[in-house]
């Protein structure tokens, strides 16, 4: 099967590096015919952009996953640039508050719950307030299988995630029979977020998961694109683990961060 998205204009945010970047050049390859690609800073994003090799494709734009008139401008931009909006990725996400929640600086926690959590439903409605309440489109959001159960120090990362999982479920309510919302749920990913997790002891992380190795941000790209495209044209409401097997053949997750 061959999962495609011809003519469909899509919006990723966080998409400078890692699995937002990945996920941007697969909605390209799968024949989208706009992307935004967002990011707070012009520094990452312009060249990030650049690196697509697309430029009558791809539109940057600089743009606060937390902040209301971003997700505006961001969604606005999209649609008068490209002519729509139907494919939004919520990838956006940060990992500042490291700790127990009974101490860890409440500030962190804060930006860490604005970014992660907040931010997908800034952007969700602003995509359906201004393109896909009238014409339809379909939501993916990022979230982690840090958000499937509770693991030392990132706790305030696991509730951000678990609220995402909770949130796609949410808006799939609200939003269908129009618009479709999903999640994709990682494990331990090559990122530079997740890079703590794996730089300094690979093997080990690899090892555990059942199939032996850890994510590639294409991993999870493939999967975001197979949710937004009309191949799941019946799915919505699902988080979809992305996880070597970390949670369906373990029956647990591995406590840790992604992304």
């Amino acid at each position: 099967m061959e999962v495609r998205v011809d003519d469909k204009v899509a919006l990723v945010t966080g998409a400078s590096r890692g699995i937002g970047a990945a996920v941007a050049a697969e909605l390209l390859a799968s024949g989208a015919r706009g992307v935004v690609v967002t990011s707070r800073k012009p520094e990452n994003i312009e060249p990030a952009a650049e690196r697509l090799g697309e430029p009558d494709r791809v539109l940057a734009v600089v743009a606060k996953a937390d902040e209301p008139e971003h997700a505006a401008d961001a969604v606005e931009k999209a649609i008068s640039h490209f002519g729509a909006c139907d494919i939004l990725v919520n990838n956006a996400g940060t990992s500042p508050a490291v700790g127990d929640l009974a101490t860890v600086d409440i500030g962190a926690v804060q930006k860490t719950w604005a970014v992660n959590q907040l931010g997908p439903l800034l952007y969700a409605r602003e995509a359906w307030g201004q393109w896909m309440r009238a014409n339809g489109g379909a939501i993916v959001n990022i979230a982690s299988i840090a958000g499937l159960e509770p693991s030392p120090w990132l706790g305030a990362y696991n509730v951000s995630k678990a609220g995402v999982i909770h949130l796609t479920r949410q808006l799939a309510l609200e939003m269908a029979p129009g618009v479709r919302v999903n999640a994709v749920a990682p494990a331990v990913v090559r990122t530079q977020l997740a890079e703590a997790l794996w730089k300094d002891h690979e093997a080990e992380t690899a090892a555990a998961h059942p199939l032996g190795r850890i994510g590639e941000p294409q991993d999870i790209a493939n999967a975001v694109v197979f949710l937004a495209s009309d191949a799941a044209s019946w799915i919505t409401g699902v988080t979809l683990p992305v996880d070597g097997g970390a949670t369906g053949a373990k029956g647990g997750t591995l406590g840790q961060a992604s992304g």
